[in-house]
């Protein structure tokens, strides 16, 4: 080594024969390269570490039901009205409420035949109704369901649910409505709920008007413009300024020296490899083993009974706890905790097999010393400055939210 800091090498003379082996030599390694690169694809995805980034600044809506004021507030009037339920007793708001975050701080969620709100909610008695089979996610942002990590995405083709049975907010939007458990309740067959509620709605004169002003048409209250409202409101409930977008456009004041380590972290154990983009969310299947419920009798299966469920977004988790699809983690430490045991332990759900686990989870590298690193940046994707605005009141004079009180 030389004084200056740079490596010394002894003076070489090359000759016109030096120089060929050279070329031809960079030439076989440009041709190996390539060959690999065509032989690697099988492994190539697990290789690839993901890339995470800011929310675009506005969404998009569908070319058939774009966003306007006025069906943006009479969406927001059916969210919060329990009018939609079979027994009238529960609204959509009362599984996404803006105290949570737009979703629940329960395990499962109770929803027709329940009263109180958030850890308070009870069955009432007596009660045949089961428990909601999955964990409430968190309507925040959902208008960027399905965004890639290069931001692209289509609001027509933008998944939902944790077993994707969704395909946009507009096919979402009546389904908890015609779902026994959660607000159709056991008087409606599912065939009869939405003729019942279209009738409903037409026998309030204030809905008459509300629909008619966001629809320009009088008979506009139908079941697929019921769809529209409320997917309307909800994909205007968001959240893409957080810490982390500010860094990611350019600001390198927002986060701290921690909170970036964290998020290299986050990275290096391979995480983004399923939570990527920027909500951090591939939106595809995985098989993770996670426990089952022992509120519901029958174990959850998942997308096409494979036991996969979508990756849910990371934004905004402070809200949303607890966590997985079964709501059985608690906490982020038992979250992190829980990938760091998918290296040895047996799986938590005895109807996973450990061959059957997907291959980014058997590629994670999550280390106990890095745990509250990663959870350090987690917390840089936390935002309470979102849309919370609650009615006054309902048309149909119900509860506001339900029976949450």
């Amino acid at each position: 080594m030389s004084r200056n800091g740079r490596a010394a090498f002894p003076t070489m003379k090359f000759t016109i024969k030096h120089w060929a082996v050279v070329i031809i030599f960079l030439i076989n390694a440009c041709h190996s390269a390539k060959d690999q690169e065509s032989t690697s694809s099988g492994s190539e995805e697990v290789a690839d570490l993901g890339r995470i980034d800011a929310l675009p600044l506005h969404y998009q809506s569908p070319e058939d039901n774009p966003a306007t004021p006025e069906k943006i507030e009479l969406g927001r009037l059916l969210f919060y009205d329990p009018v939609l339920s079979g027994p009238k007793d529960v609204a959509c708001a009362t599984c996404h409420h803006p105290e949570f975050g737009y979703a629940e701080s329960i395990d499962l969620s109770i929803g027709v035949n329940g009263q109180g709100l958030g850890e308070k909610r009870a069955f009432n008695e007596p009660n045949e109704v089961p428990f909601v089979k999955r964990n409430s996610q968190s309507l925040l942002n959902t208008a960027f369901n399905g965004i890639d990590m290069n931001g692209n995405y289509s609001p027509e083709k933008a998944p939902m649910f944790w077993d994707l049975r969704a395909d946009n907010l507009e096919h979402q939007a009546m389904m908890p409505v015609k779902t026994m458990e959660e607000m159709r309740g056991v008087v409606y067959p599912e065939e009869h709920i939405s003729a019942e509620i279209v009738s409903r709605l037409n026998r309030i004169p204030e809905y008459r008007k509300l629909f008619k002003n966001a629809f320009k048409d009088a008979d506009a209250i139908t079941e697929a413009n019921i769809s529209k409202s409320l997917a309307a409101f909800q994909r205007s409930l968001i959240a893409n300024n957080l810490r982390f977008d500010q860094y990611m456009r350019g600001d390198k004041s927002a986060l701290t020296d921690g909170e970036v380590r964290g998020m290299e972290i986050f990275i290096e154990t391979g995480c983004a490899r399923c939570h990527n983009g920027p909500m951090l969310s591939d939106f595809k299947t995985h098989v993770l083993g996670v426990a089952d419920n022992e509120k519901r009798s029958e174990s959850d299966s998942g997308y096409e009974k494979t036991y996969a469920f979508r990756t849910p977004s990371l934004r905004n988790l402070r809200f949303t706890r607890p966590y997985m699809h079964s709501g059985k983690i608690a906490n982020l430490e038992s979250v992190m905790f829980f990938y760091e045991d998918l290296q040895g332990k047996e799986l938590p759900n005895s109807h996973v097999s450990k061959d059957r686990l997907d291959p980014h989870a058997k590629a994670l590298k999550v280390e106990f010393k890095n745990i509250s690193s990663i959870i350090e940046f987690l917390n840089t994707l936390n935002d309470g400055k979102y849309d919370k605005k609650m009615p006054k009141s309902v048309p149909s004079g119900l509860p506001v939210g339900g029976r949450i009180q």
